[in-house]
Formats: C-alpha cells, structure tokens, sequence
C-alpha cells in the first residue's frame, strides 16, 4: 500500500511474495493516517447499520478526511464491471484539492497540473506520460512502469544492472525465477547468466558477462519480463449506490460534496450538545419583590 492504515508487529509478509505469519502471531495498532479515516465519526457524522449478525452496530461509511480512494487506490472484480485504481501522492492530492476548492471550473488539464501522475509505492517510474491524460478521463486506459536503473563497472571488465526499485505489484521472486529460465534459454535472453541478491540499496543486482551491452539486456528483459509492466487503470466507484466510472475530477468533487456533508452534521451535532448545555433563559425569578 502507498500508505499503509495500520502499524503492524511481526511478519506481514513481503514483496517476495512471502506469506504473512498467522493472526496469533502478530500484532497491530492504527497508523497515525488512520486516525484522519476515524476523526469525528462520534459526532453523528455518518450513519449507522447493524452487522452480519444484528450484535453490533458499525458505520456504513467512514467520515474520512483524505480521499483514500486515490490515496491507496482499489482494485476489486464484480459481475459485469471492475475497478483498478491506481494510488496517488498525498501531497499533490491535497494540493489538488486546495485548488478545486479555491476554482471549481478547473478544468481535467489544469489539475494535472498539481496531480500528473499516479504515485506507486514500490517507486518504478512511468514511461508513458501521455498515458496519464487518459486516465483523468471516464474511460479505460493503461500505463507502463519501469524501474529505475543504474550501470555499474566491476572487477575483470564486467559490468552489472542494478534495480534499484520495482513495478507496482510485480512479485520479486516470480521476477527472479524468469530471468533464470530465460538465462538458460538461447534466443529470448541469449544464454546469459544473471545473479540477482538483495543490497541495501537495490531490489537486485544483475551480474553480465563480459561483453555484454547493459541497454541490450535491459530492453529484452522489459520485453520478456516483468521489469516492465503495463498497468491498466479503470476509475470505476461507487456514487449514492450506483457503479459510475469518472474522472480524476469528479472523484475529488464528490470527495468534497461528502466532506461537506461530514462537516454540517457535526456543526449540527456540536449545536445540539451546546444548547442542551445552556442555562435556560426565561423571566424574573419567582418570589422577588417590586422596587418602589
């Protein structure tokens, strides 16, 4: 997750694809984030149901205040329709919000201006920019990711590729396991052999031979790996119970709309417990005598 909600004690598993430990075995508490996803919900601020077996009473929304469909993004199937949005930075998202409030006629380019691009949290950098012009509109549209790479020279003439980040969702085992296979292989990535061990400040160093041109070796394993990715980015939400696809835009509008809903049901709430406080006013106090 872009930015996780909860802070969590034990083994939670990795981007290896290393599974997390059993419940009994960790412990967790809120992030400090997830605090803003609770704040005033004991002001009447949204509306309760009873749960799957009418014990308890939980909220049907929460009274958020960051708009975490685009914060950590989501990613769900359902009959006939799907949704896969990306996450985003949390600063721009501010900022873009900021700027909605202060112009609500800004147009879907002049927000990109402060919101260019999705923000993934494993850091692989985007290759289609113009790509992102099609994701703040209604419609279905898709992204390549590449990590960000470096050269460098060792011993004996030789030369390694060193990954120092990852696409978005890519399982570095899995990754691993078919640049070996493909190692072995003569034709896709011609019988080269490659090493891959985890640095403190890389995913993975890949060892070449000698001879061999790094840049060639990069494009065939973006051709025939997943160091290269194509994320395909459907913004499908659901909007007073209806499924809806829109835009970055209107994602943020209707963020704003429930924010001000959020906001005049605790200024109610908070007038109700004020009145309920005050000393009643009314007329003289009986038994007190007339001057004169």
């Amino acid at each position: 997750m872009r930015y996780p909600v909860v802070d969590g004690q034990g083994n939670f598993g990795s981007v290896d694809g290393d599974p997390p430990a059993a419940m009994r075995y960790t412990e967790v508490r809120m992030a400090r984030l997830a605090h803003e996803f609770l704040q005033d919900i004991d002001k009447e601020t949204v509306n309760f149901q009873p749960n799957y077996d009418n014990s308890l009473l939980e909220p049907m929304v929460l009274p958020a205040r960051v708009p975490s469909l685009l914060l950590n993004g989501s990613s769900g199937i359902a009959v006939g329709m799907a949704t896969n949005i990306p996450p985003h930075n949390l600063r721009e998202l501010c900022t873009g919000i900021q700027k909605l409030l202060e112009q609500p006629d800004l147009t879907v380019r002049e927000l990109m201006r402060y919101i260019p691009a999705p923000d993934f949290p494993t850091a692989a950098l985007s290759t289609a920019m113009k790509a992102f012009a099609k994701l703040m509109k209604p419609v279905e549209a898709s992204s390549r990711c590449a990590p960000a790479r470096e050269v460098e020279e060792t011993s004996g003439r030789r030369q390694r590729l060193i990954v120092t980040e990852l696409p978005y969702q890519v399982n570095k085992a899995r990754l691993l396991e078919k640049i070996a296979i493909l190692s072995r292989k003569s034709g896709s990535v011609a019988s080269r052999t490659f090493a891959m061990s985890p640095t403190e400040t890389a995913c993975g160093v890949l060892e070449l031979k000698v001879g061999e041109i790094p840049k060639v070796v990069e494009n065939q394993l973006y051709k025939y790996t997943q160091l290269e990715m194509t994320f395909g980015v459907i913004m499908l939400a659901v909007v007073n119970n209806k499924p809806q696809v829109l835009n970055l835009r209107e994602i943020l509008l209707n963020f704003l709309e429930f924010r001000r809903t959020i906001i005049v049901r605790r200024t109610q709430f908070e007038l109700q417990q004020a009145e309920k406080r005050a000393p009643h006013s009314g007329g003289p106090e009986e038994g007190a005598g007339s001057s004169g």
